[in-house]
């Protein structure tokens, strides 16, 4: 994948489950329409605010027709709808990146 976009969410903290809900239905969503997903993260210690999404793409072509895709998704409409209903994200931010391939997933050796 070229290119990895970071959603950084700030959430209401009372409403945690309400997020990782809404999180895990992107789980099913985001793959059928395009997206290369590889997580959701919820706060686990520090920060009680801050949870992130993670989702590649080939290209920022490939996620501008995933986001039209996303937007024709019935589910994704009622994830999105659900969302400002309950009002537990309170802000959004997307960051586009790139990797650097000789840092991407290297393992531990365990030697010093």
């Amino acid at each position: 994948m070229a290119i990895t976009c970071f959603i950084r969410y700030e959430i209401d903290p009372f409403q945690r489950d309400a997020f990782k809900e809404y999180a895990q239905c992107w789980g099913r969503i985001i793959p059928r329409c395009g997206g290369h997903l590889i997580g959701y993260f919820l706060p686990h210690e520090g920060t009680n605010n801050v949870a992130w999404g993670l989702i590649a793409f080939d290209s920022l072509a490939a996620y501008e027709q995933y986001r039209a895709r996303l937007k024709a998704d019935p589910q994704g409409r009622a994830n999105f709808e659900m969302a400002q209903a309950k009002k537990f994200i309170l802000r959004e931010e997307r960051t586009f990146t790139e990797i650097v391939d000789e840092t991407f997933q290297t393992a531990a050796s365990g030697k010093e």
